[in-house]
């Protein structure tokens, strides 16, 4: 007779996790698409300043990593640790450098954006 309730608990404890998966997802949906825009934008008002660049850079991966490990979802995930790390990899020494980041940042941004909205439908 103990094994009903312990298996009762156990469902229960399943459908929990599974509905805060989902709310974990539709926040991280609500969210992500705000932080790439900004982060996207805060990275190309600096292009001509490397130092703030650096600065941009870091923070905005850092968000994305920050919203990306409560992401809830597999695709989700993977398309804001893409961003992040395209982030981490970039090497703003220089003016030049600066400016090529900006664009990278724009053009592979509009690919993540995209990517973030097809996993959250």
């Amino acid at each position: 007779m103990r094994s009903l309730p312990l298996a009762a608990l156990t469902a229960a404890f399943v459908m929990t996790i599974s509905g805060c998966a989902a709310a974990d997802k539709a926040q991280t949906c609500v969210e992500a698409p705000k932080v790439l825009s900004d982060t996207i934008s805060k990275i190309g008002a600096v292009a001509d300043d490397p130092e703030a660049m650096r600065k941009e850079i870091s923070d905005g991966a850092a968000r994305l990593d920050d919203l990306a490990a409560k992401a809830g979802d597999t695709t989700l995930k993977e398309a804001l640790d893409g961003m992040a790390n395209t982030l981490k990899n970039l090497n703003v020494d220089d003016a030049n450098a600066a400016v090529d980041a900006a664009q990278k940042v724009a053009t592979d941004g509009a690919n993540y954006v995209k990517d973030v909205a097809q996993a959250c439908l």
